[in-house]
């Protein structure tokens, strides 16, 4: 599992969840580095893995199937920190997606925007799932903290979206329309969520631009620090992630975290990684998202991590992961 890290608030607010639910601080913790350090220590943000276990924890002793709903619909403007207060002091949505776009880094997710083929429609796709979880919980997690937040920027609590699942409706579908309203569909080809591209343009009640300055300042200076921090070897993840479908050549990948070619081989070497191994875990994660959570055709998943010969694309995946596109689709 890559080595990024989750917001402190989103893991606070998932113990505290759990804990209402009668669960024991010592179970839940089990296996991860919280056991050992306590909350008191644990900082600004936490490594994915260790929210992963965490919520496999809380989902297996909560035995909440709904957990990633309550969860999303607790992460309101002030758990996404100083990014969520930027957020607050935008014009309108349309300055909100762009701040989004430019920092969502710092809030581990990972959502492509785009407009509906009528216009009336802005769209959220989740490309990739920011956590190794049941696809469902990663689903209404993203998608229901989407919803509260843009209730919360428009101050409309009655807001509702339109929601696509790339999954079977599960047993308790009846809280999927509880939280986001009638138009909710499972079983679709990826997953989505949409709401009318007039709202873009309605101001908030919060604007000040005058702030808006000073917070973007200090997320640009939080996403400084969060690169920093990473080796080489995960600012490639992060970038061959982000341009899913693309992946980009070993010397364009250079340019854009301004290394010239030959330096940035010469440190991945010191990490002792390469260029291709990188490209292939980032092909094989977007494969696999792809069969576990999509509908779409072995042949389509092919073309989208770069293959033109779906046998070439069979081979390339047993390779990467010791298991073939069926066995990873069906539980084989």
């Amino acid at each position: 599992m890559p080595n990024t890290t989750t917001p402190a608030q989103y893991v606070l607010i998932l113990i505290d969840l759990a804990e209402q639910a009668g669960c024991g601080r010592e179970q839940l913790l089990a296996g991860t580095a919280l056991a050992s350090t306590g909350l008191e220590r644990i900082g600004a943000r936490v490594e994915d893995r260790e929210f992963t276990r965490l919520a496999l924890n809380a989902l297996e002793l909560t035995g909440q199937p709904d957990l990633g709903l309550q969860l999303g619909m607790r992460l309101n403007l002030g758990a996404h920190a100083v990014l969520g207060q930027a957020f607050m002091t935008c014009n309108n949505l349309a300055e909100v997606i762009d701040l989004f776009l430019k920092y969502h880094h710092l809030l581990s997710s990972s959502l492509e925007v785009s407009f509906g083929d009528d216009g009336k429609h802005c769209c959220f796709t989740s490309m990739e799932t920011p956590y190794d979880l049941p696809p469902h919980f990663s689903h209404e997690l993203l998608y229901s903290a989407v919803l509260n937040t843009l209730r919360g920027l428009l101050n409309r609590q009655d807001l509702q979206m339109q929601v696509d699942l790339p999954y079977p409706a599960p047993a308790h579908a009846s809280r999927y329309h509880q939280v986001f309203g009638e138009q909710v569909c499972f079983d679709c080809d990826v997953g989505r969520v949409r709401f009318d591209s007039a709202l873009m343009e309605e101001r908030l009640p919060s604007s000040n631009p005058a702030l808006r300055s000073l917070y973007e300042q200090e997320c640009a200076r939080l996403l400084a620090d969060l690169q920093e921090e990473s080796s080489t070897a995960q600012q490639t993840l992060r970038l061959l992630r982000k341009l899913e479908g693309q992946y980009p050549q070993m010397p364009r990948i250079a340019q854009m975290l301004n290394l010239s070619p030959r330096t940035y081989r010469r440190r991945l070497q010191q990490e002792q990684k390469s260029f291709q191994d990188l490209l292939d875990q980032v092909r094989a994660e977007h494969a696999t998202h792809y069969l576990r959570s999509s509908r779409l055709p072995l042949s389509t998943i092919a073309y989208r991590v770069g293959f033109n010969d779906t046998s070439n694309f069979r081979r390339a995946y047993q390779k990467w992961t010791g298991r073939t596109p069926r066995e990873v689709r069906y539980g084989d």
